[in-house]
């Protein structure tokens, strides 16, 4: 699975701890294969309870090289300060530090000009340090699993990001900075509380995957609908309850809607892949039907001891 489909809200699986401790367990681990993962997770429960400074200078002290693959992985090592003299390695294309407890990046980041993956996802960022701002070849950037309310405007200088990741964090509507993302073809900002998306969104021509389930949409996004270049469009866990035809997106190949409290399925061109009631996997019921259900439906929660009549729904609905 390559970097930019990394599944919504996924862990990247740890790697080996560094240095002498890691590489003893993992000896440890290849005498006995069964016992590994025991002793994986007791390294990590021990260094849980070392002192910050300690922990890092424990994980990273053996780090002072410029790694061959031009990768550095330091998540889930208990971080809360990033070890600076990675920012040395000039050549740097990936850094992961993902799962830690970050709050702040130094400005000496700034150096790593030929960082093109940036993972900070599951961390405790408020704002996003100006400094990732200035990484200006980034393709894949990782913001998931934080405490964001917003974006700085200085993110429009990453006109070569393709993929940002914002979900799970505390947005209550998009910033209009990511419309200014030019190259962006892929964009997560799932498990948010946004109600409505920018109408600038369309510009972004090169968007293919839009991915916005577990937000608090009542209605299809508007701007959708003048994107026909999407290939995949998820609104799933949401409170929308109308679909509009989506027939016109040419492009579309799947739209996951599931777990909305709609009254009818979003149409759809021949080919395109639907997620969600009334599917492929079952007739999609009379828009009248369904519209004299949904009435009904409301009037007996008002009401009491109306008894509606059975819908057609798909198995396991």
């Amino acid at each position: 699975m390559g970097e930019e489909n990394r599944p919504q809200g996924s862990r990247r699986q740890p790697q080996p701890a560094v240095g002498p401790v890691g590489e003893s367990v993992s000896r440890w681990a290849g005498a006995h294969p069964a016992s590994g993962l025991f002793m994986g997770n007791t390294i990590r429960a021990l260094v849980a309870f070392i002192p910050a400074d300690c922990c890092q200078n424990y994980v990273v002290r053996d780090l002072r090289e410029m790694p061959v693959d031009k990768m550095v992985d330091l998540s889930g090592t208990q971080l809360r300060h990033f070890p600076g003299h990675v920012c040395s390695f000039r050549e740097l294309v990936k850094l992961y530090l993902s799962d830690n407890h970050l709050n702040s990046l130094p400005p000496e980041l700034g150096q790593l000009q030929n960082l093109q993956i940036l993972a900070l996802d599951f961390n405790n960022f408020k704002a996003l340090p100006q400094v990732v701002c200035t990484l200006k070849q980034l393709c894949i950037l990782y913001l998931g699993n934080n405490k964001l309310c917003d974006l700085p405007s200085e993110l429009s200088l990453l006109q070569n990001l393709r993929t940002l990741w914002v979900e799970a964090n505390c947005l209550t509507q998009l910033p209009e900075v990511v419309c200014e993302l030019s190259l962006l073809k892929t964009l997560h900002a799932g498990s948010n509380s946004l109600r409505l998306l920018p109408g600038q969104l369309q510009h972004l021509r090169e968007l293919r995957t839009i991915w916005l389930s577990g937000n608090l949409l009542t209605d299809f996004p508007p701007v959708l609908l003048h994107m026909p270049f999407l290939e995949v469009i998820d609104v799933d866990r949401n409170s929308i309850r109308y679909f509009p035809s989506l027939a016109h997106l040419s492009s579309l190949k799947l739209v996951i809607y599931d777990h909305n409290p709609c009254r009818n399925a979003p149409k759809v061109a021949k080919g395109v892949r639907r997620v969600g009631r009334w599917a492929e996997e079952t007739p999609e019921p009379d828009p009248r039907k369904a519209r004299r259900y949904a009435l009904a439906r409301e009037e007996s929660q008002e009401g009491e001891g109306l008894v509606l009549p059975p819908l057609l729904l798909p198995p396991n609905s």
